[in-house]
C-alpha cells in the first residue's frame, strides 16, 4: 500500500462539512465515492487534515489515502477531477512515507473570514454582507489579545470530544483588500466553531458594544456564553495548511 497526500479545494455550500455523516452530503464521502469507483467499488477511506463545518469552504485542504497500487500523481489528480463535482478540485498529489498523517503532522492552520459592506450579489455565498460601520482599528487591537497559548474554551462549540481547549494563535489580523475586509488567523489547532465565534466577538468590538480589553476577560472566563454569537459559515475559508515537510506551490 502506498500513502498519498492530496491537496484539494472545495466550495462548502452544498455540504454538511468535511466529515462523513448519515443522511447528509459531505466532502469526505464525495471523495471516497470517487476512489471506490477507481478500485472496483471497494471502499477506500481517506483521512483529512481536520473538520470544517457545514457551509465552510477550503482554498487549500489536505487528506491522505492509502491505495492498493502505485499511481502517477498527475494521472491520479486527473482521474479524480474527472469524477469530482464542480465544487471540489484536486490540485496536486504526492507520495509520502506511511507514517505521515494529514491531521496530526500539520503544524499550522490558517483561516480567513470574508465580509463585504457594499451589497454585491456575486459575493453572497462566499462573503458575509455586513453593512454597518465598523471600527477596524479597534478590532485589530482586540485581535492582538488573542495571540499566544491560551484556553479558548469561550470560543468553542459546547460538548465537543476534544481533550483540551488550549491553542496557540500565531497571527490574528483584519486586512483590507480591494475594498473587501477579511480576518486572517493562524494557529497550531482550532476548536469547533472557534473562528466564527472569534469573528462574531470582534464584530461586537467594531460596533462599540465591547471594549478591546473585554477580549481578555472573555478568554479568562472559559465560558462560551461570554463570547458573541457565531457569524454565518459561508464567509469562512480554510486558507492554508502548513507541514514541516511541505511547501505549498
Amino acid at each position: 500500500m502506498q500513502r498519498y497526500f492530496i491537496q484539494i479545494a472545495y466550495r462548502g455550500t452544498a455540504y454538511h462539512g468535511w466529515q462523513s455523516q448519515p443522511n447528509a452530503p459531505s466532502v469526505q464521502e464525495t471523495i471516497e465515492r470517487c476512489f471506490s469507483k477507481l478500485f472496483a467499488n471497494n471502499p477506500i477511506p481517506i483521512v483529512g487534515c481536520g473538520r470544517t463545518d457545514a457551509g465552510v469552504h477550503a482554498k487549500s485542504y489536505y487528506f491522505h489515502v492509502e491505495l492498493p497500487q502505485n499511481w502517477d500523481v498527475d494521472q491520479l489528480c486527473f482521474k479524480l477531477n474527472r469524477m469530482l463535482p464542480p465544487d471540489i478540485s484536486a490540485y496536486q498529489a504526492f507520495e509520502v512515507p506511511s507514517e505521515l498523517h494529514a491531521r496530526f503532522d500539520a503544524i499550522k492552520r490558517t483561516y480567513r473570514y470574508f465580509i463585504h459592506q457594499q451589497k454585491d450579489p456575486f459575493q453572497q455565498e462566499m462573503s458575509w454582507y455586513f453593512p454597518q460601520r465598523l471600527d477596524f482599528s479597534a478590532m485589530n487591537l482586540a485581535a492582538q489579545r488573542l495571540i499566544g497559548t491560551k484556553d479558548f474554551g469561550s470560543f468553542s462549540k459546547l460538548h465537543t470530544d476534544v481533550k483540551t481547549n488550549i491553542c496557540t494563535v500565531f497571527h490574528a489580523e483584519w486586512i483590507e483588500s480591494n475594498g473587501q475586509w477579511f480576518f486572517e488567523i493562524s494557529a497550531n489547532r482550532f476548536l469547533r466553531n472557534m473562528v466564527r465565534a472569534i469573528v462574531g466577538t470582534l464584530i461586537e468590538v467594531g460596533l462599540g458594544k465591547l471594549n478591546v480589553e473585554d477580549i481578555e476577560t472573555i478568554i479568562e472566563a472559559k465560558d462560551r456564553g461570554e463570547a458573541a454569537v457565531s457569524v454565518p459559515a459561508h464567509g469562512l475559508f480554510l486558507w492554508e495548511i502548513a507541514y514541516p515537510f511541505l511547501t505549498e506551490k
